[in-house]
Order: C-alpha cells, then structure tokens, then sequence
C-alpha cells in the first residue's frame, strides 16, 4: 500500500520518490515485521498459556528436553502474519517473483498448521504422517515451480549455476529445472524443520541464510550489477530483498521470545514455511548451489538423519548418538547453549563462503 502511495506522490514529494528504492524499503520492511513480532508475541504467548496449549514433546528425544513440554508453540504463524502484512504495506505486489514466494510460503505454513494443530489436539508429538506431508509439500512446490518456469524470467535459466567457476553452467532442462527445484524446496522446508529442535537453533541460522540470499535477489534484480557479477539477470528479483528484510525483522522478533529458556516454539508452522521461502528464492534466482552452501547446517542436519536411518535399517547400528545432529552433540555432554552458539557462528562462516561466489570466479 505504502509502495503504491509512494509511486504515485514520487513527482510532487521527494520523500516519497525515497520510499520507492529497494533499500528504503527493505530497511522499512525490517524494522515492521520486527515491530509487528514484538508487539504480538506477548499476548500470542500468554493466550497459548491460558488456554493451556502447549507443545508435546518426544519421549525418545534427550531427557533435558521434557521440562520444555507445554511450552507455547506455532510462535510461526506470528512470524507468517508479519511477513503478510509487510508486504501488504511495502511490498509491490504486481511483482510476480514476489507473489509466487508469498502465497508459496503461507501455503507450506498451512500444511504445518495442520500439522501443530493436529499434535495438539491429540496431546502427541506426533502429527500429519511424513508421507502426508511430503504429499502435500509436493503440490506446493510444483505449483511454484510451473509459474516459476513459464511465468517468470527465472524459466530463462534452467542450468544449474556452478559458483566459483567463470560461466560454468551445468545444462539441465526442464526436466532438470523441476527436479533440482523440487529436491530445494521440500527438501529445505523439512530440514529447517528437523533443525528446530533447540532454543533459537533454527532461526537465526535462517534469518543469516535469507539476508545472504537477499544480496544475490538485489544483483539478479539489476542488469548492470548481474551483468559485472556475473549471475543470471532475473527481472523483478530485487523485490524478493523486501521479502528477505521482512522475514529477517519477523525472525528476529521470534528469536527474542525463542531464546533459551524459550517461552515460545515456532512449530511446524513456522520451520516448514521458513526453509521453504528460503529455497523458493534460491530457485527464483538460480541459486541453489548457494543456497546449500550458506545453508549448510540445515543440509548437515537432514544429512545425520538419512545416515542415521539408513545405517540402522542396513546394518542395525546408529552412526550417532541420537540424529539430529544437535541432538548427538547434546549427549556428547555439550550445553544447549553451546551447540547452538557454535552452529550459529558455522552458519555465520558458510554464509560468508557462499557470499564470496559472488566475486571469486
């Protein structure tokens, strides 16, 4: 609204020809979805706490980690709503790039609703079946991706990128494009969702990720930028920095509630929307390397589970303490807060990794 406001006053008012600028408005966005979590997380938790809902925790996780049962959780629809509504008032909603990740992103927050909501309910950890989910995590990224290969600029460039080396683009078709978009998206809103499982692990991590993606959104989005860094020119792709400052502001605002001890949970709500979002830009812009780079500790999550089930269903012997990862560190004698800081400060490393392909060719 704001956006359009300004476009329309630009000739007659100087201040807002300002609001118009990409960085304007991603720092406006920020500061919103920030002030939009500050203000609803407080009686989101304390309407959780008379109502008596809380998060069920696993009886097979670590014994630390039952005294966090009942604990206020789908803190992620909060997240979810601030980014609705920063985007109502910044965003510029004609952009179609912005749209696809939006309405993308509450869709996969739905089906972790459903999932929350159905844990509740049944007072059990245990939601929506997996295969369920992965159904229903299928259709949302197939609906994106089609509109991303035949709507948008993006369907241009259906090579896979290789960082780090001069115009090395791995040939991959449509076919290509749909597989390795579809293994991004699902894949990374289910390994952001095995991430959350300590106090303001998967957050931040994800709020780092999408500000590294947001600098790959703005060069994609300016011909002259794309053109001397060398990366595929994606018309309308830096309007997806106002979706990353919308969601590093949200998360943020999360995170003040969500550090140990957290008063509140993100759910599946927020962690299946949130990795999902932040692949849907990658593909958006023909990241994906990247994107798993800078996302590695979501990655290496995922990883430890599948080698951790197949080892067992194999050979009947765990690779791991307990998988997750976190969770194996955790029973090495780690402190909570410890794995979590030190996974932070890896991803804070990875990112910078992933940031440097922007130059080193």
């Amino acid at each position: 609204m704001i956006y359009y406001l300004a476009s329309v006053w630009r000739d007659d008012l100087a201040a807002a020809n300002l609001l118009t600028y990409i960085t304007s408005r991603s720092v406006a966005a920020a500061l919103t979805a920030l002030a939009i979590g500050m203000i609803a997380y407080p009686p989101f938790i304390r309407w959780q706490r008379a109502a008596a809902v809380g998060q069920p925790i696993r009886d097979c996780g670590p014994e630390s980690h039952l005294a966090k049962a009942g604990t206020p959780t789908m803190g992620g629809s909060v997240i979810i709503a601030a980014l609705i509504a920063t985007m109502l008032l910044w965003g510029n909603l004609a952009n179609g790039l912005l749209m696809c990740v939006l309405i993308a992103t509450v869709g996969f927050a739905a089906v972790g609703m459903i999932d929350d909501w159905t844990k509740l309910r049944r007072a059990d950890s245990r939601g929506l079946s997996m295969s369920a989910k992965i159904v229903l995590q299928t259709l949302l990224a197939l609906a994106a991706l089609i509109y991303l290969r035949w709507h948008t600029a993006t369907g241009e460039h259906t090579g896979i990128l290789i960082p780090y080396w001069k115009d090395l683009i791995v040939p991959a078709g449509t076919i290509g494009f749909f597989l390795l978009g579809w293994m991004c998206i699902v894949g990374s809103s289910n390994a952001v969702n095995l991430t959350d499982g300590l106090d303001g692990l998967a957050i931040l991590p994800a709020v780092m990720v999408g500000s590294g993606l947001a600098v790959f959104a703005y060069a994609a989005g300016n011909s002259v930028f794309s053109g001397y860094l060398d990366v595929p020119y994606i018309p309308g792709a830096a309007e997806l920095v106002i979706f990353c400052a919308a969601l590093a502001g949200s998360g943020l605002a999360f995170l003040w509630f969500n550090a140990a001890p957290a008063q509140v949970f993100m759910g599946d709500t927020g962690s299946l929307a949130i990795g999902a979002a932040l692949a849907l830009i990658a593909v958006a812009i023909r990241q994906e390397i990247v994107f798993a780079i800078m996302g590695g500790l979501f990655v290496l999550e995922a990883v430890s589970v599948i080698l951790q089930v197949g080892s067992y269903r194999l050979f009947g012997r765990r690779i791991l303490q307990m998988a997750p990862i976190h969770h194996h560190f955790e029973k090495k004698g780690w402190p909570e807060n410890v794995v979590v800081v030190r996974f932070w400060i890896a991803t804070i490393i990875l990112v910078l990794i992933g940031l440097s392909a922007l130059k080193i060719r």
